[in-house]
């Protein structure tokens, strides 16, 4: 193969995403042509090839889920089973390639380290550091915030500092400008319909990456109703369900693959502006306005500033990293200066349990000390569904009173809380005075539910519930919230409560996807009462 027809093959490639997903799929199969796979392994293929395999993966385990619900001989099934297997590993082989060529290219864009001076100082006195910034920022006619690069919104403050002639065409400001849910309305749009050439765009593609995981969710969404759907009828009528359970799939297929798209180019963007604030004239007046703010800062602070000079002078003579000019030592030394122990900035925390959830001592049992006796206590758990938005939800009392049933989640913890509502509001039923009080591993659940108790407005917890059966669970469960408590309670240490509720869970997924037939799941039903040693039965609560 010549240069020129080996450059026209990844050309082509890189514009034709079915032939580039054919030859990505032969040469996982190893039956790829050597020109081929020698095209493949060009780095500008690296990302389309994720992009691809996105796409493939969704519509290998689409396939196997059709199987599963059609006459299809085991045999057939294995197949699929084992091609969706390599499929899935190829994608993750593929990601980590591109991760590791990102990985090899940022280096030289690496952001210089301001000198250890500046950075000591705008820790230990930033209110005083900011105003000295701002002054220096007004005597030389620019705004506030102008020379820093911002963490998030790159593209809209890279985009507002370009001149007045690079004019956002219409389409771009209807996307930039829009609410979110028209938003995503939008890329649904684009995965379903027509191909939308403006979201690609440096001042929208931040936001398309924001909202393609919400797009995505979507897609799970109609591949749970296409599954009820088939579900609901007996193997011989199903074949027209079974098509509209593959058009979800494909609609899916596309989503996964537009969202993996979207993370590619918003970190493309991300490479190209931050290479834009620290080379060229950018980079030249950061640096030339912290460091007149340090002047002033100097000027304004004398003894602070002499102790910020004694402190890194003294610092730098030992560092092992003084080379560099000490990248990691700033934080430390301006808690010296500040003669305190370390600030907890939440950094390094998880922030994962409310302080109030969590037993002090270690006991599992104490969070459940300050309560009535009176008190209802539950535990609440769930589980999701891989290929579809479908979950199961199952709880538990110190009774023995069991409940479990179904709905769709856009996520782990929008079934989480899924359960909470449904076992508190089928609790509150049945126990007209008594306060109850629900138990979940799941710290997002738990945060999201007290922020809607707290408020009394179920829209607090709207980051969490995506989709309407769980906002609808919840604006019924406000209407409680004098009477309703929601705590924290570590999960898989034994506790019998939550792993009764995980069990329920657990089952009410499996009998929701068909996985095991409603006579089967009232038998393990039955089996696992008996085995809590409980004659109540389960209280009616499936979705």
């Amino acid at each position: 193969m010549t240069i020129t027809e080996y450059t026209e093959l990844i050309r082509r490639f890189a514009d034709d995403f079915t032939a580039l997903q054919e030859a990505v799929l032969a040469r996982m199969n190893g039956i790829c042509a050597p020109e081929i796979a020698a095209a493949l392994e060009h780095a500008s293929l690296a990302g389309p090839i994720t992009v691809a395999l996105a796409h493939a993966d969704v519509l290998a385990r689409g396939a196997v889920r059709r199987a599963e619900l059609s006459a299809q001989t085991p045999e057939r099934l294995r197949r699929l089973r084992a091609h969706a297997r390599k499929v899935r590993r190829a994608r993750s082989q593929a990601e980590a390639v591109c991760k590791e060529q990102r990985a090899r290219r940022l280096p030289g864009r690496s952001q210089p380290v301001d000198m250890l001076e500046l950075r000591v100082a705008r820790v230990a006195s930033p209110a005083a550091f900011a105003e000295a910034l701002r002054q220096e920022l007004r005597d030389r006619g620019l705004p506030d915030g102008t020379p820093q690069a911002p963490e998030s919104d790159l593209a809209r403050w890279a985009w507002d500092r370009k001149t007045a002639g690079d004019e956002l065409p219409a389409p771009v400001r209807e996307l930039r400008d829009c609410a979110d849910d028209a938003f995503v309305q939008a890329l649904l749009r684009d995965a379903r319909e027509d191909e939308n050439p403006y979201l690609p765009h440096d001042a929208v593609v931040e936001r398309w990456s924001r909202h393609a995981r919400a797009a995505l969710a979507w897609g799970r969404y109609a591949i749970g109703q296409a599954e009820r759907d088939v579900l609901a009828f007996s193997l011989s009528v199903r074949r027209g369900r079974l098509d509209a359970l593959d058009d979800a799939y494909q609609d899916t297929a596309v989503l996964a693959a537009r969202s993996r798209e979207a993370l590619l180019r918003v970190t493309d963007l991300h490479d190209r502006m931050r290479a834009g604030v620290t080379t060229g004239p950018f980079a030249e007046l950061i640096a030339q306005c912290r460091a007149a703010a340090l002047a002033r800062f100097a000027d304004a602070e004398p003894e602070l500033w002499h102790r910020v000079r004694e402190l890194t002078v003294r610092h730098q003579a030992r560092c092992p990293e003084q080379a560099d000019d000490c990248p990691h030592c700033h934080r430390t030394l301006a808690t010296v200066l500040a003669d305190a122990p370390p600030a907890d900035t939440g950094e390094d925390g998880d922030g994962e349990h409310p302080t109030a959830t969590v037993p002090a001592d270690g006991d599992r049992y104490a969070v459940l000390a300050d309560l009535p006796d009176t008190a209802v206590v539950a535990v609440a758990d769930a589980a999701v569904a891989d290929e579809s938005a479908l979950c199961g939800y199952g709880w538990a009392t110190e009774d023995g009173t069991t409940g479990y049933g179904d709905s769709l989640a856009s996520s782990s913890g929008e079934a989480e809380v899924i359960g909470i509502c449904a076992a508190a509001l089928s609790l509150l039923e049945h126990h007209e005075d008594a306060p109850v009080v629900l138990l979940c591993d799941s710290v997002e659940a738990v945060e999201a539910v007290n922020t809607a108790l707290r408020s009394a407005d179920p829209a607090a917890a709207h980051r969490t519930l995506l989709f309407p059966e769980s906002r609808h669970l919840m604006d019924h469960l406000v209407r409680y919230r004098h009477r309703v408590q929601v705590r924290w309670l570590k999960g898989h240490i034994g506790h019998a409560l939550n792993e009764t509720a995980d069990t329920f869970a657990r089952l009410a997924l499996r009998r929701a996807t068909g996985r095991i037939l409603p006579s089967a799941a009232r038998k393990e039903e039955a089996r696992l009462l008996r085995s809590l040693g409980s004659g109540t039965g389960p209280l009616s609560v499936a979705a």
